[in-house]
């Protein structure tokens, strides 16, 4: 038998929750649970170590977890709030060997190497920089540390991004539309994270009831909603979902057997 353990890094939107120069009530909550940080996760299994995206909020989130090294990174698609954080791998850099691999689509690898221009650079540097190495991805499954990655075609808006399947879960953030090819991938699940990002609708993300479309369609046994923003008070919104579906949040580690 082998084990996955997911532990949730952030649960938030891309500026957090709370966000800069709000003032609503909300945010005076004493649920810890109501204070999320960008949306990312950390896998390990096999004693290996993987990271989906790295935040702005990737150096507090690797301290308050206590990640002991990093072996992978998983990009779920380029926007700011999943590929900022990646200079703050250097730490890692530092007590570990060789380059940390870095698994993306090709368009994503591109805004990771236009923005990251320094880390790529063949130019002499006189500080220090992370040490990566790009690996693009496209539809098909690979193997990484023994355990077969599934990527999940997903749309974010007209963007195509992945979600991740590993055995018995799946971590799909950022998307407000699952291509009817991608169900069929996700079928099985013991574990399943969905955005739902709200209750009102939006352009680029679901919502609560989309979300809740889609937990009757592939039936897992466990679903956590994420990339959730404050018009989700923690206590109040779980309350309103069913036994089977709950709120992620910062903290939070479940464990799947294969």
């Amino acid at each position: 038998m082998s084990l996955l353990t997911l532990t949730v890094l952030g649960s938030g939107t891309s500026v957090g929750v709370p966000s800069i120069g709000c003032s609503f009530d909300f945010y005076s909550s004493a649920d810890p649970r109501d204070n999320r940080l960008r949306p990312s996760v950390w896998l390990r299994y096999n004693s290996k170590d993987i990271v989906i995206d790295t935040t702005p909020d990737f150096r507090f989130q690797a301290l308050r977890t206590r990640i002991p090294k990093l072996d992978a990174i998983l990009l779920t698609h380029g926007h700011a709030d999943h590929i900022l954080g990646l200079d703050d791998v250097r730490p890692f850099n530092f007590r570990q060997s060789g380059n940390i691999p870095v698994y993306g689509s090709p368009e994503t690898l591109t805004i990771v190497r236009r923005v990251f221009e320094y880390v790529f650079s063949e130019a002499r540097n006189e500080s220090s920089r992370p040490k990566l190495e790009t690996v693009p991805i496209d539809n098909q499954p690979f193997e990484l540390y023994d355990k077969q990655i599934i990527p999940i075609p997903l749309l974010h808006g007209s963007m195509p991004v992945y979600g991740f399947r590993i055995g018995k879960l799946a971590y799909l953030t950022d998307h407000n539309r699952i291509p009817e090819e991608s169900m069929p991938l996700l079928e099985g699940l013991d574990t399943l994270f969905l955005d739902a990002l709200r209750y009102k609708p939006h352009p680029t993300h679901s919502t609560v009831a989309q979300a809740l479309t889609v937990v009757e369609a592939l039936q897992p046994r466990m679903t956590y909603l994420t990339h959730i923003c404050h018009d989700l008070g923690h206590q109040r919104a779980e309350s309103m979902l069913p036994d089977n579906v709950r709120l992620a949040y910062d903290g939070l580690t479940v464990t799947v057997e294969d």
